[in-house]
């Protein structure tokens, strides 16, 4: 993206200034007291952990409240407590409840995932770079994974995935939005390939940042597990939810798919993020709220990186993977020895840096402390 057409997008979204008002008046990204009820900000610490794309705001109000009411049966086991969960979340999606499959958090699933297909020399074919939990998890089981480099634009090359499968493959993973790059794969392309490439191997798309995607037409690779396709779908509360530390989220997949998935989840749920996920899915407010920040602190971020001429790839999470021209093992400890964590190494592009979105006070932060850093 050129600066021009950068900074069109930006003044064109309406970019709010990350600037404080003069003379001891209260900062623009103060939030009120309301507010500080309702979405939970997390602390401004003396470091800034933007590093691992966690949700600054939450849990809410409401999913607090669910949390203590439910504190009484946390002394049971979770699993009869499970079904009021998965019928929301399969009302959510437009399916019936054989096709969820819950698990503590979605890198529990994807574990999993990489465990039975990868088992036994079984090859998984995936982007590089891109999340790493699932293939990591395949090799300790005997498994293969068959990097394919993103393309020129980051994105993951699907033709030369096409052309890697052999009788050894099981399955192909695709991050979409890709992580660390941030990058969204154009609706019809990723759709063509799920429909023509699910004939002859499984693909699991892992939609994790599926939320902040911001074209509200883009499809979610559901569509395809609803005709019977092999296509599996991941999708967690810890993102724009808020619920990281409570460690819940799910799969989607045909029934015959779901249920041996089922049989091999080994980290299961707990009552309170159970609890905690059903009121999340009620509380639109939060959840619009969120998005809304999220939005707010990204376009500060690509404020910034357009001040320093620096290049970045288009952006469809909460997180921004930019070109800093500096090895990434050096910057990192620059931005930590003045308060600022940020994302670690992603071979091949070790002059790029992940950040994530955090509270706009600490956006703030960050731009001040990169200006310094390059200056």
């Amino acid at each position: 993206m050129t600066d021009l057409s950068r900074r069109s997008w930006l003044k064109g979204a309406g970019l709010l200034s990350s600037l404080a008002v003069i003379g001891g008046i209260t900062p623009i990204h103060t939030l009120s007291a309301e507010e500080i009820r309702k979405f939970n900000p997390r602390p401004l610490d003396a470091i800034a952990r933007l590093n691992s794309n966690e949700n600054p705001y939450g849990p809410s109000e409401k999913v607090r409240q669910s949390i203590i009411d439910h504190f009484d049966i946390a002394c049971r086991y979770p699993f009869s407590y499970s079904n009021e969960l998965v019928e929301k979340i399969a009302a959510k999606e437009g399916v019936t409840k054989d096709h969820i499959v819950l698990a503590g958090g979605s890198t529990e699933a994807l574990k999993v995932v990489g465990l039975m297909y990868g088992i036994n020399g079984g090859e998984i074919i995936a982007a590089q770079p891109t999340f790493l939990s699932m293939m990591s998890y395949a090799t300790l089981w005997g498994g293969s994974v068959n990097w394919v480099p993103v393309d020129k634009n980051m994105m993951h090359d699907l033709d030369e995935m096409e052309k890697r499968i052999s009788s050894k493959t099981k399955l192909i993973y695709l991050c979409n939005p890709n992580n660390p790059t941030s990058t969204l794969l154009p609706a019809d392309r990723v759709s063509d390939f799920c429909n023509t490439v699910s004939d002859k191997v499984t693909i699991f798309s892992d939609e994790a940042y599926y939320d902040f995607i911001e074209d509200k037409n883009y499809p979610s690779m559901i569509s395809f597990v609803k005709k019977g396709k092999n296509v599996i779908v991941s999708r967690t509360f810890s993102k724009v939810y808020g619920l990281a530390g409570l460690r819940i989220g799910y799969l989607i997949a045909k029934p015959e798919i779901a249920s041996k998935l089922r049989q091999n989840i080994v980290a299961f749920t707990n009552i309170l993020a159970i609890e905690a996920a059903k009121k999340a899915l009620d509380d639109q407010e939060f959840y619009d709220f969120s998005l809304s920040k999220t939005i707010q602190a990204k376009k500060m971020i690509l404020e910034g990186l357009d001040d320093l001429n620096l290049e970045y790839a288009p952006s469809n999470a909460n997180f921004v993977f930019f070109k800093s021209g500096r090895d990434i093992s050096v910057l990192e400890k620059q931005m930590l020895d003045k308060g600022i964590m940020v994302g670690r190494p992603f071979p091949p592009f070790n002059d790029w840096c992940r950040i994530s979105t955090g509270r706009l006070e600490e956006i703030d932060r960050f731009n001040d402390t990169l200006k310094k850093v390059l200056g």
